[in-house]
């Protein structure tokens, strides 16, 4: 599914109609301005200094809009844009293939960890009513309830920051220190400084003073830069938005910390920052279109793929739905599997199991590296876990 030719031809309907909208008010306003004009002739007829020829007056307006010609104004833009409109169905009809069973293979789910997928999605998502009629109608209860109930404290926490209040997320923070120190995470004293920021701009210096004290001094051994420039705003009590330090009023500040306040809160459960459903329907929408492409190939040859192991072309994805390294072995230009894995030579390059047994008739004789002079013996090569 293109969606960019869908989106072009999108921006097309928009532009015509946009063009057809103001030339239309255009020729309203200029009719409207010649009718003003005449009523303010006739108006003044009324007035006995005056002689005014009403028929004569009117047969003026009459040429006018005449001259003006507002329906053959208006025919071609409306034309164009009737024209877009008429294109448009066809190229989401073209560009959406109804038929996607050609593209997927049959595979046996485990409908329990499907069901609690989608349920977690839910939960994830703060539709709590939702998860749990999903729930309670395939009976994943259970597993669902510790989801449901962490999820919910996450979204009171979050729902907390929104509205500038960070005590929530303090309580949190604070009793999940040792779990976020190993994460190399600096989120308590992010909270602090959003919670000292409030202070010094509520006007109350003793208070964030000894706010400082008691919550920010704890950090000053690693992070003295961060809490000196703290100390700054002190001078800008109450005037904080007219001051060097201005930035550390941006609303930006409480959506960064809130997401990876998210982010420590998944990690801590053992859950991804993304629900697992977004991400593989996100990943199945963008690898959908090269398969299809592909299967009406494949059907015209009368050949299968459902016995492959992997994909049978390659499907680029971003960045960000890449969870794990993938080696493609340079010799065989085919991606490593569990019967297949990398396995690194003792010179330190990496090839696949498969090609170094071909290259070791099976494992019988040594061979040359193909980037390197050395000799290779296959006995030597260890599998290569990224």
């Amino acid at each position: 599914m293109e969606l960019t030719a869908i989106k072009d031809a999108f921006d097309r309907v928009t532009k015509k109609q946009k063009l057809s909208n103001s030339k239309v008010q255009e020729v309203f306003d200029l009719i409207d301005k010649e009718i003003k004009q005449t009523l303010q002739k006739l108006q003044s007829s009324n007035d006995r200094e005056s002689r005014i020829d009403c028929k004569s007056v009117l047969a003026d307006l009459k040429a006018k809009l005449k001259d003006i010609a507002p329906l053959s104004q208006l025919e071609s833009t409306q034309k164009e844009l009737n024209l877009a409109l008429s294109k448009y169905p066809k190229i989401v009809e073209k560009s959406f293939v109804p038929d996607i069973s050609k593209a997927y293979r049959n595979i046996d789910f485990d409908t329990h960890t499907v069901n609690e997928i989608i349920g977690s999605h839910f939960y994830r998502q703060g539709l709590f009513e939702v998860g749990d009629c999903f729930t309670s109608g395939t009976g994943e209860s259970e597993s669902a309830l510790a989801m449901k109930s962490q999820f919910q404290e996450l979204f009171g926490i979050v729902d907390a920051m929104k509205h500038r209040n960070v005590e929530p997320a303090l309580n949190w923070a604070m009793f999940n220190s040792d779990k976020l120190k190993p994460n190399g995470s600096d989120l308590l004293l992010k909270l602090h400084r959003l919670q000292f920021v409030e202070i010094v701009q509520k006007g109350n210096r003793d208070r964030a003073l000894q706010y400082s004290k008691t919550c920010l001094a704890p950090f000053a051994s690693n992070h003295m830069v961060e809490i000196q420039k703290l100390m700054g705003a002190l001078l800008w009590t109450g005037r904080l938005e007219h001051s060097p330090y201005s930035h550390l009023l941006s609303p930006a500040n409480w959506d960064t910390v809130t997401g990876e306040l998210t982010r420590q809160f998944c990690n801590i459960l053992g859950q991804s920052y993304k629900s697992p459903l977004s991400v593989t329907m996100e990943a199945g929408i963008r690898g959908l279109p090269p398969l299809l492409k592909f299967m009406n190939v494949m059907a015209g040859k009368r050949l299968e793929w459902q016995s492959m192991k992997q994909l049978p072309v390659p499907v680029e994805l971003d960045r960000e739905f890449h969870f794990h390294s993938i080696f493609v072995c340079p010799v065989s230009k085919e991606q490593s599997t569990e019967e297949n894995p990398p396995m690194l030579m003792s010179c330190g390059h990496v090839l696949c199991k498969q090609s170094i047994m071909k290259m070791s008739k099976n494992g019988t004789k040594s061979f040359k590296c193909p980037y390197c002079p050395s000799d290779v013996n296959s006995a030597q090569c260890r599998p290569l876990v990224f």
